[in-house]
């Protein structure tokens, strides 16, 4: 009789000698019984499906750095991104202080993922959901917010200054009218709570507290905050924690200056992260970050291809870019260590942006046909023209795509709280 992991396996035998036990099949076995023990009991409705996403080791880089990084595969949340979290619980605080009544309304200013987990929550707990976004966003959101039944206001991208900003137009919005609440992403910190209770834990859970390092980019500043507190506080300081950067945020100068400059130039593609000043989810804890990474929009769309390729993991800018900043971490810090970032979202909200033809003059204006394809059991993308072929890398071909000057500078940027222009971000009444 062979017990695994508390469950018993009789081995019937015609001799009453003891049988040989295949140790291949045992320890498969105890995988298995390991596997089926970690599965979570049944959970009621969509906000129960929330958090307890995979952290997964991305294999290429763990093996050229000699550490192992991981990324929390938040697009595994049931609303496919981590402003899930943010958004149960910018709702649940609504609840619990009494700013909001059953049949209610949720308005929030947002760029895209905050207010597809606001609207898929709304519909869970029975609120409408009202979200104002800048005009410049990618449609895939758009028809996915009216789809979840969300009132969409896109309004012109201006500067925060300016009283027609999409977060005032949605504050204005709640104030004029009865049991609505604006929720408020960027100050409110509920956000950040989200992360001290739920993703911080189970980072540290699944690496049974043998992580040495954490990295993500920030935009409301809830996760790198709320992740960087729990792990400071639960590792009694050992974790090191660097906060990522896209250009045209000002976030990278502010923490190697000590807090002294909030210098900024050139803009980035990225979506939903970088920003103008220091937010109230980020005002208790940037003093904990011990250092910061500026990552180029070159890096980030090699990675965005290299982890397709290489991982399978098809992933849009902002989380291409964290997963540079893990890589440069762990060069940083030296072989053994473990690092952990945040894979925030799948790329399928940026198709439009990112990978379509409509998006991209330079598979337009090219005569013949341009696909992406297997070349040499690797991804890349070519232009096939009378039976020739050139392959273009993906730097190359996402610079000229996306409007990329020769000094690698963007022509728009699409940051959650700012507007169009390269450096429009938050007001400078509010930088610190």
């Amino acid at each position: 009789m062979l017990q695994v992991h508390g469950t018993v396996c009789r081995v019937h035998t015609k001799s009453r000698q003891r049988p040989r036990v295949d140790q291949t099949k045992m320890f498969k076995a105890t995988r298995i019984l390991r596997q089926v023990a970690d599965f979570r009991s049944p959970v009621t409705g969509f906000v129960g499906a929330i958090g307890n996403t995979p952290l997964v080791r991305i294999k290429g880089l763990s093996k050229e750095t000699g550490c192992d990084i991981y990324a929390k595969a938040e697009w595994m949340n049931p609303g496919g991104s981590v402003k899930d979290r943010a958004a149960l619980f910018v709702v649940k605080d609504a609840e619990e202080r009494g700013l909001i009544k059953p049949g209610g309304t949720v308005v929030e200013g947002t760029a895209g993922n905050t207010g597809i987990g606001l609207a898929h929550v709304c519909r869970d707990k029975g609120y409408k959901c009202v979200i104002f976004m800048p005009n410049t966003q990618s449609q895939e959101k758009v028809d996915l917010l009216r789809m979840l039944g969300a009132e969409v206001y896109p309004v012109p991208a201006v500067a925060f200054e300016n009283p027609q900003n999409y977060n005032h137009q949605a504050r204005r919005f709640a104030e004029e009218r009865e049991n609505a609440v604006w929720t408020n992403q960027f100050d409110n910190i509920a956000n950040r709570r989200a992360h001290i209770e739920t993703t911080g834990p189970e980072i540290w859970t699944q690496t049974k507290g043998e992580i040495d390092g954490f990295t993500c980019a920030t935009g409301t500043g809830g996760t790198l905050a709320g992740i960087t507190r729990y792990l400071k506080e639960k590792s009694e300081g050992r974790v090191k924690v660097f906060l990522a950067d896209p250009p045209g945020s000002c976030l990278y100068s502010y923490v190697k200056s000590g807090g002294k400059s909030t210098e900024r130039s050139g803009g980035s593609i990225t979506e939903g992260i970088g920003q103008g000043r220091v937010t109230d989810n980020m005002a208790q804890d940037i003093g904990l970050i011990d250092d910061a990474l500026s990552i180029p929009d070159e890096k980030t769309i090699e990675m965005v291809y290299r982890l397709l390729d290489e991982e399978g993991l098809y992933v849009g800018a902002s989380s291409a870019l964290n997963v540079v900043a893990a890589y440069e971490m762990a060069r940083q810090m030296g072989p053994g260590k473990k690092i952990v970032t945040i894979i925030c979202d799948g790329a399928y909200r940026y198709q439009t942006r990112l990978f379509s033809k409509k998006s991209t003059p330079c598979w337009t204006k090219k005569e013949g046909v341009s696909r992406a394809i297997a070349v040499e059991g690797h991804i890349k993308i070519i232009y096939i023209k009378k039976e020739q072929y050139s392959v273009f890398s993906p730097v190359s071909l996402f610079r000229h795509a996306l409007g990329l000057s020769s000094r690698g500078e963007a022509l728009h940027q699409h940051n959650d709280e700012q507007a169009v222009d390269n450096n429009d971000h938050e007001s400078p009444q509010h930088s610190p």
